[in-house]
């Protein structure tokens, strides 16, 4: 029998399973966000003190001290019960709540925004929209950010091609696909600003780890998953930008996008 690509809670099998068994290597490999974000998020999506925003899909908390910067009242919602346990521990005034994108345990109307970095890819459905939609206030704003490597740059090129060979059905954002959920009456049309970033730090933490972070990745059996690790490091070891170097950095864009609530 084929095995169903959402579980019983609706979270995607290669999301619960990899994030759960690989969350140390997500906190160490996933690259931070660029500074000039912090005018987006004041400006465009109008955080401040007195709002209130959701962090949804929220992981381990990567995104969320950004939130918390602003000034606003953050909640985060996570589904995988060992994440939320690490954003737990590191931001303990954060109140953060198990729940799903298409089950948020909200009153309606009840926040200023929601944002869903480096997530949204994973629930882009009208069901998520639909619940997005209700515990946003009137005019309320949908924030959707993702940091993306640059496949300009041709050793990332190679990276990406190590990696997506295993994608299978999980939902990535190059794809687009995610696109298709807002032909949706509920919010207005997507408004898009990209940033640049670098990540910087050793191979095995920016780039390994990285890797490893990925859901579908680490959710492949041990062996399967000692095949890639050999292969990125056989990269590292033959890519001249990146041979024998204690520091690499690797080229990101960060795409962040805003819709209104109707």
């Amino acid at each position: 029998m084929t095995q169903p690509a959402n579980d019983r809670s609706g979270v995607h099998r290669a999301a619960m399973h990899g994030y759960t068994a690989n969350a140390d290597s997500y906190v160490r490999g996933r690259p931070d966000y660029p500074p000039e974000l912090a005018g987006w998020l004041t400006g465009t999506l109008g955080l401040a003190p007195g709002a209130s925003v959701v962090d949804l899909g929220a992981g381990t908390g990567k995104f969320t001290p950004r939130l918390v910067q602003t000034g606003a009242r953050v909640i985060a919602v996570e589904p995988v019960d060992s994440m939320r346990a690490r954003l737990a521990a590191a931001l303990p005034d954060v109140q953060a709540l198990a729940g799903t994108a298409q089950s948020m345990p909200l009153a309606d109307a009840s926040v200023d925004v929601v944002v869903c970095a480096q997530s949204f890819h994973w629930f882009a459905n009208r069901a998520a929209l639909d619940e997005i939609h209700r515990v946003l206030k009137p005019g309320g704003r949908l924030g959707l950010v993702w940091n993306l490597r640059d496949a300009r740059v041709p050793w990332v090129a190679k990276l990406d091609a190590i990696v997506n060979q295993y994608e299978g059905d999980a939902p990535r954002y190059y794809t687009g696909a995610w696109r298709h959920a807002f032909v949706h009456e509920g919010f207005g049309p997507l408004a898009e600003t990209h940033f640049s970033l670098g990540h910087t730090g050793s191979p095995e933490d920016v780039i390994v780890h990285r890797v490893r972070s990925t859901s579908f990745i680490a959710s492949l059996p041990e062996s399967a998953r000692a095949e890639i690790d050999a292969a990125v490091r056989n990269l590292i070891d033959t890519e001249p930008e990146l041979r024998g170097k204690p520091d690499v950095t690797v080229p990101y864009e960060t795409a962040a996008f805003v819709a209104i609530r109707n």
